[in-house]
């Protein structure tokens, strides 16, 4: 249960940091302040998707690293409190990541047009596509199943020739064919 706990902490304390850089690196939309308030200056914006892209980058960065971390730290224990910790943590991380992103909103202080003498402000950064909030824990979990399963196939009995001793040159025949 301790490798449990421990695993969902340090992905929550790093879904935190990741919100952070979230925020500095994703655009935000552009608005126009009208009478009736704040108005998409541009429907057809990429700043919405781009912000997305961003968020699943990072997270899905972060989950690669967090599984082949895991992945070294539970190599000489018990790897199951550490995966379903991966999974957990990753999924908590990722929330953590946009609630900490929404409320810091980082970035662009002004935003400006080209040809445009109306006054546009920098929108709230939100994330538009909720399912990038999965790419942490399943890039977490799969990363460390693929590592699992290359060392697994290394040490694995099936690898070698049958009736090869696992442990011993292979046979070698001469050049006559002996």
């Amino acid at each position: 249960m301790r490798d449990f706990v421990i695993t969902v902490l340090v992905l929550a304390l790093a879904g935190a940091g990741a919100g952070i850089l979230w925020s500095l690196a994703a655009p935000r939309p552009p608005y126009v302040m009208t009478g009736k308030g704040p108005l998409l200056a541009d429907p057809s914006t990429q700043a919405l998707i781009a912000a997305d892209g961003w968020f699943a980058v990072i997270t899905g960065v972060l989950g690669l690293v967090c599984g082949v971390i895991g992945y070294g730290v539970s190599r000489g224990g018990r790897p199951l409190p550490v995966v379903v910790g991966l999974a957990a943590g990753g999924l908590l991380g990722a929330h953590l990541t946009l609630l900490v992103g929404e409320a810091a909103n980082l970035g662009a202080v002004s935003v400006v047009a080209s040809g445009s003498s109306v006054p546009l402000v920098p929108g709230p950064l939100a994330l538009t596509a909720r399912g990038v909030l999965y790419a942490w824990p399943t890039l977490a979990a799969g990363a460390f199943f693929v590592l699992e399963g290359v060392a697994g196939y290394r040490d694995s009995p099936l690898r070698h020739p049958f009736g090869a001793d696992p442990y011993g040159p292979l046979p070698s025949h001469d050049i006559d064919g002996r």
